[in-house]
């Protein structure tokens, strides 16, 4: 069920309506259903391996924990391992046989060996990779001691479950999500200031997925399926439109799923904070899907050993991280090279830093905002070209992009590349309004409350407006068919 569909304008008004209604002790129960029912109405035989992942976690989380009142440290690393391990192995099965197959035929064609023909073909179950890892945080918290082993297995199912955000995050943990199921008996049950702002931020997910990423998806795949027809002028302008397209569909899911939660009491995590105004790499993913990024940091990079082993230990372990993001994001070498290019970055950034620090080079000047703005767009630049990887199907697809993209120059109308003259004025204004919103929350001018203060009929007149641009100028597909999300296939 995807959020921008006819479906899911019905079933969540009768969601919230019967969680408002029914007794406090039973609302878990119902959001558990719901959930389920959710999930299920894409494949329901894959809510199975949910259900299974949900098991597994939830018997480690109490067998850890009795492992520790007992003292058993061996026993508990046991158990920690056999729920990384089938947790870890149902995702691989699933995500990444044929891709290991693929590269193992590879291997042997080059030998001159017979290669392997059997395939599995498997459907990738929608949201597997977010609720594998949350599930996974659950346990390694319990392992840490950071949270309690959860005895109800209801409450963890819905945890695990919980509809907003299960099939593309934020990537939740337990500490927050998990302690506010567990209390759900204290969420107030109507509070109007808070489902207003509740429906105003799904408002504006809506209004960046259906006016900004599903119109500019309309030049993206007319350029990139057939980028052999175009050159430089029209492959920048696709890849740049790419970047706004990813954050508005993946940002705009991630507020949508805010926004859903916020109105029945939750409060999840915030995933995007302006991320194309960041000033360098780093600070990159520190703004961009940051449920994933804080996952990565918390459960590989500083087991890892972080930076506290010097500088090239420090590189490797940015390569490894960044390497297996990739992988996460999808099983394809375009991905592994996507990650690994921004770990490249970093690396050759922190190369640069310590040679200007050396050579007594940075100045106060570089606080200026010409420095700053500099800064963000050379940022940009080096994460716009690494998203070609990202946007192709293959690696050699990206090779190909970019090969031709420096080797050939077009003058193709932009008229003429998937957008007409109304469609062009609808995504540059969705475009300009999504800027000047993430500067002023840069700037730590919080929207929500400035249009709170305003007067009734300002207020009323905002949050029409949004919904009828959204309706009126929204891109919906063929006969209205409701577009995917992009990170649904990750």
């Amino acid at each position: 069920m995807l959020f921008n569909s006819i479906d899911f304008l019905i079933f969540f008004p009768i969601v919230v309506l019967l969680f408002f209604i029914i007794p406090c002790k039973l609302r878990y129960i119902w959001l558990l259903i719901s959930s389920y029912f959710f999930y299920m109405s894409w494949n329901p035989k894959y809510a199975i391996l949910m259900a299974l992942s949900t098991a597994i976690t939830y018997e480690s989380g109490i067998l850890i924990e009795k492992c520790s009142l007992r003292g058993n440290a061996n026993l508990k690393k046991l158990c920690v391992a056999a729920s990384l391990i089938s947790n870890l192995g149902i995702l691989s099965v699933f995500k990444y046989t044929d891709f290991v197959m693929n590269n193992i035929n590879r291997i042997l064609r080059y030998f001159g060996m017979e290669i392997i023909e059997r395939r599995l073909d498997l459907l990738l179950p929608v949201g597997i990779s977010f609720y594998t890892f949350q599930a996974l945080s659950y346990t390694l918290d319990v392992y840490k001691g950071r949270v309690k082993a959860e005895r109800n297995i209801f409450k963890y199912a819905l945890f695990v479950s919980f509809f907003p955000q299960l099939v593309a995050g934020p990537i939740e943990r337990s500490k927050n999500l998990l302690s506010q199921i567990q209390h759900m008996d204290r969420i107030q049950v109507w509070d109007f200031a808070r489902i207003r702002d509740g429906f105003f931020l799904m408002m504006w997910g809506f209004f960046q997925k259906l006016v900004i990423a599903d119109r500019a998806s309309l030049l993206v795949d007319t350029v990139m399926n057939h980028y052999q027809n175009y050159g430089f002028i029209e492959i920048a302008l696709a890849s740049v439109l790419f970047a706004f397209q990813i954050y508005c569909d993946f940002g705009g899911y991630s507020d949508i799923a805010r926004g859903a939660a916020m109105v029945m009491g939750f409060k999840l995590m915030k995933n995007f904070r302006q991320p194309y105004l960041s000033g360098n790499i780093r600070d990159f993913w520190r703004r961009w899907h940051i449920s994933l990024t804080s996952w990565f940091t918390d459960y590989l990079y500083i087991p890892l050993g972080g930076n506290r082993k010097g500088k090239y230990r420090r590189y490797l372990n940015l390569l490894i991280v960044f390497g297996i993001s990739g992988l996460w994001h999808g099983a394809g070498w375009n991905f592994i090279v996507w990650g690994l290019l921004h770990a490249v970055y970093q690396i050759a950034g922190d190369c640069k830093g310590w040679m200007l620090n050396r050579g007594k080079m940075v100045s106060a000047a570089q606080t200026t905002v010409s420095v700053r703005l500099r800064k963000a767009v050379v940022t940009f630049l080096l994460v716009d070209f690494a998203w070609i990887f990202f946007a192709s199907e293959s690696l050699r697809h990206a090779l190909g992009v970019i090969s031709q993209m420096f080797s050939a120059i077009q003058t193709t109308s932009i008229f003429e590349i998937g957008l007409d003259r109304g469609n062009w004025f609808f995504l540059l204004f969705g475009i300009a309004v999504l800027t000047t919103v993430d500067i002023l929350h840069e700037k730590n001018i919080a929207i929500f409350n400035k249009v709170a203060e305003q007067e009734l009929w300002f207020r009323w007149a905002l949050y029409m407006g949004l919904m009828w641009t959204t309706i009126l100028f929204g891109i919906y597909g063929t006969a209205y068919d409701s577009s995917t999300f992009i990170y649904f296939q990750f």
